[in-house]
């Protein structure tokens, strides 16, 4: 089933056991974080979403872990299985239009199922609007219990915020997924990362006021003095983008804002593909462009061009702080919620946390469209050591020589993957997501000499061990069996391996054997 908002999905967790309501005051710094690591970090009926109802200071609860179990990503995609996401992708992308009448007309309700997907914008009072709050005198984050999740961490963080954005030259949508440092009562940092869609349209709209680049100044919000402009001084008639951010939507909504779409892919129409079902949109009150109607919380604002402020460190989800920089800005003009509302949050940091499930879902969803790419790819595994980038395993159906090489060379070439800084290659017999089972093949299958690939390429931001930020080295590993096209003029021997019918007959005596 899918969700039409975020307290729905509360109640379905509530009704598959997997909710724990947690009624002991608790603080939002740091003791939430600490609650909530050790939760998800249980691979047992333990493990479980957690809502806390009283927290210190605050009136709002706290709902956090909710994507933390496999069994939960699917509930919150509404369906049993992964699969069954990416076997819907596959049929989309084989659809051909059939040459018969009667083909035509069975083909009709496909057309009528993507004609479904796009967002519908609604004109009536939306929930997320129940309250509006415009004055910024007002309390606006300060209500919000944001957590701060590591001792070392600049301070407290929005994690699981939906950061809408438009490109300012074509208007088209991009909702990604950006933390936010909370400065003041109405102001966060805007921590996005060159590869990232709000960072283009960040970057676009300084182009376009390019002439007025001498005139640019920078400022920090926890160092106000810095630069020597304080806080608030210079938020009238700025160069500016407008910028809102859902907090606590519909899951399917808040994964799509994770997921590695192609470029100009309106994540609301993902979504919707999602949930069979469009997205409803409502307008901001203070900006133009449009949130989901049935969101938590909505905050309204904008990004000053020529406005940086010091933001960090932060415990990421490398298991490491990722450092302290200077960032954009995002300043409120408005803040509106429903009358009750709940907070949705995260916390990253050493795996496995629910982000990881984020990533396990991403990797068997878009299975499907890295096969477009490359057919010759049977499977995929992100391990969770590798933290989505540091490692991408492969196995491939080898047809040729310098296959596998092909294939490491083609994954530096593909989207987001080309962040990846190993990739490892091994052959269809091969569960690669058996970890012993892949070390053992590369350990025994590779020369190191002959079967790695040394580059340098772009690198995710947050990796801390490159020389330089987002570039660095990169190898790939080609673990399959060498053919004489490759150079190898030896016999490969056979692998130890019993026959089938004498497993059988064992399996069959087990249980009288005691053993």
């Amino acid at each position: 089933m899918s969700f039409q908002d975020l307290k729905t999905f509360i109640k379905e967790l509530e009704k598959a056991d997997e909710l724990v309501r947690i009624k002991v005051e608790v603080s939002a710094e740091l003791e939430i974080a600490e609650i909530t690591d050790r939760v998800s970090k249980q691979q047992n009926c333990k493990n479980k979403a957690l809502l806390f109802e009283n927290v210190k200071d605050y009136k709002m609860p706290v709902l956090i872990n909710s994507f933390g179990s496999e069994k939960r990503m699917n509930m919150a995609l509404g369906v049993n299985s992964f699969d069954e996401i990416a076997n819907r992708i596959t049929e989309m992308l084989n659809l051909k239009v059939p040459d018969t009448l009667f083909g035509k007309l069975s083909f009709l309700p496909k057309l009528a199922q993507i004609a479904s997907f796009p967002p519908r914008l609604i004109s009536s009072a939306a929930p997320c609007q129940e309250v509006v709050i415009t004055d910024p005198s007002s309390e606006m984050l300060d209500k919000i219990p944001i957590l701060k999740c590591w001792p070392a961490d600049g301070g407290a963080f929005v994690t699981l915020p939906l950061v809408f954005t438009k490109d300012p030259k074509t208007g088209i949508r991009n909702i990604g997924m950006y933390r936010l440092q909370k400065y003041t009562n109405n102001s966060t940092g805007f921590h996005v990362h060159w590869h990232h869609g709000a960072a283009e349209h960040y970057q676009k709209a300084k182009n376009n006021n390019s002439s007025n680049s001498e005139n640019n100044s920078v400022n920090s919000i926890n160092e106000p003095e810095r630069h020597g402009t304080k806080i608030g001084e210079r938020f009238g008639g700025l160069r500016k983008i407008p910028v809102a951010v859902a907090i606590g939507a519909d899951p399917a909504l808040v994964y799509a804002a994770t997921a590695p779409l192609p470029p100009n892919i309106d994540e609301t129409i993902f979504a919707g593909f999602l949930r069979k079902k469009p997205v409803e949109l409502v307008k901001c009150k203070t900006i133009d462009l449009e949130v989901p109607a049935n969101a938590e919380i909505i905050l309204e604002g904008y990004v000053d061009l020529d406005e940086l402020a010091w933001e960090g460190p932060f415990g990421d989800h490398t298991g490491f702080y990722s450092l302290a920089g200077d960032f954009p800005v995002f300043r409120l003009t408005a803040m509106t919620h429903r009358k009750d509302p709940v907070y949705m949050t995260t916390i990253v940091g050493k795996p496995p946390q629910e982000d990881y499930y984020l990533g396990k879902a991403t990797e068997r969803i878009f299975l499907p469209l890295l096969k477009i790419i490359m057919p010759e790819v049977l499977d995929i595994n992100l391990p969770m050591a590798g933290t989505f980038h540091n490692c991408v395993i492969l196995k491939i159906h080898k047809k040729y020589p310098g296959h596998g090489k092909k294939i490491i060379n083609g994954v530096w070439g593909s989207g987001q993957m080309s962040l990846s800084k190993f990739v490892i290659v091994l052959d269809s017999d091969v569960n690669i997501h058996d970890l012993n089972e892949v070390a053992f093949k590369v350990f025994s299958n590779v020369d190191p000499v002959r079967d790695t690939v040394f580059t340098e390429g772009p690198l995710d931001i947050l990796d801390h061990a490159s020389s330089r930020m987002g570039i660095g080295g990169k190898m790939g590993i080609d673990a399959t069996i060498k053919w004489k096209g490759e150079g190898f003029e030896r016999d490969w021997p056979n692998e130890i391996l019993m026959s089938q019918n004498i497993k059988d007959l064992v399996n069959s005596k087990w249980h009288a054997l005691g053993l």
